[in-house]
């Protein structure tokens, strides 16, 4: 008996204690402990952003936060001094020196503020499409940061553009959290381009340009006159009629078509009339380009004919037949006046 209340005794001593225990730990808070880094929102680093398990007090500010889109830092000593008058007990450093701060920001790129300028400009002044208008501003232009919850994107409130200077004024809309959105002033200059044909690498007279003698750069408009090339269509497959320079804008007056003959060359006559195609050899006297009409010597009859150029080393002559040096028929004429 006395063993079994014994027993019983520790058993119930146990469950005293176990239960002391979790009262104790749920009464006692955690202690509150800097964080080694803080992303924060809005202009103001409040005291829950630096120290976890801050009770109460978390929302109190007490240091102005970074710029939108910067990081800053704010030493340990700092923190711990800005939080004295809130009886912040056993506040654990953990060893940490300073923390770093970002602020949250949505980021604008500067090349979608340049998109939207030109599109403006493009739209309002007949500057072409968009994306053929330059523009270039009088500052270096950088990315913009608004607040993560800003919605929309920033938009030409009003634009001034002289087209003789090709300058123009600008006040962008920036998008903010809440009331009006934010401007900003922007200036600089616009210029209305197009992408033309150019020749990678010196050329001379006569040589035919193909695909991988060509790029495409962009130029001003006002540097392309009416008799610039302004397609590869227009080059490709075309011979240089002047010696030709990279970087120079091509003009029509500077291409011709290939050569299919060469002056002295053999060729084939093809003569062609109705129901009748018969193909001799000749030789060339000129020179010439498909649909050239050139002369060229039979021959077989020594006759020179006149003839246009219908592929390499072809000349078409038409509506008529060769006369030769000798036939059947002329000996049989010769023999009938003999007798």
């Amino acid at each position: 008996m006395i063993r079994t209340a014994i027993a019983a005794l520790i058993a119930l001593a146990a469950l005293v204690v176990s239960a002391n225990a979790q009262v104790v730990g749920k009464s006692t808070p955690a202690r509150p402990a800097l964080k080694p880094e803080a992303i924060v929102t809005g202009d103001i680093v409040r005291i829950g952003d630096l120290i976890e398990n801050a009770g109460i007090v978390s929302s109190a500010p007490i240091f102005r936060a970074p710029d939108l889109g910067s990081t800053g830092t704010i030493s340990a000593d700092a923190v711990l001094e800005a939080v004295r008058s809130h009886a912040l007990i056993g506040l654990d450093t953990a060893g940490i020196r300073e923390i770093v701060v970002r602020r949250a920001s949505r980021t604008i790129q500067a090349a979608d503020v340049e998109d939207v300028i030109a599109q403006a400009l493009s739209t309002r002044f007949d500057l072409g499409p968009s994306k053929d208008v330059v523009v270039n501003f009088s500052r270096e232009l950088r990315s913009v940061y608004v607040e993560p919850s800003a919605q929309g994107s920033p938009r030409v409130a009003h634009i001034d553009f002289d087209a003789r200077s090709g300058r123009f004024d600008a006040m962008l809309e920036i998008p903010a959290n809440a009331g009006k959105p934010s401007l900003i002033r922007l200036t600089g200059r616009a210029v209305p381009t197009a992408e033309i044909p150019t020749v990678t690498r010196p050329l001379e007279r006569g040589a035919v340009l193909r695909d991988s003698d060509i790029q495409l750069e962009r130029r001003p408009r006002t540097e392309i006159g009416r008799d610039v090339v302004i397609s590869r269509s227009q080059v490709i497959g075309f011979a240089a009629r002047t010696n030709l320079q990279p970087g120079r804008p091509l003009r029509i007056g500077e291409l011709m078509k290939p050569d299919l003959v060469q002056r002295s060359e053999a060729v084939t006559l093809v003569y062609e009339v109705p129901g009748v195609v018969l193909t001799l050899r000749g030789k060339a006297i000129d020179g010439g380009a498909e649909g050239d009409t050139i002369s060229v010597m039979n021959e077989q009859s020594k006759r020179i004919v006149q003839g246009t150029i219908v592929g390499p080393g072809r000349v078409a002559i038409r509506n008529s037949l060769p006369q030769f040096a000798s036939t059947n028929a002329t000996r049989a004429a010769s023999s009938s006046d003999a007798r």
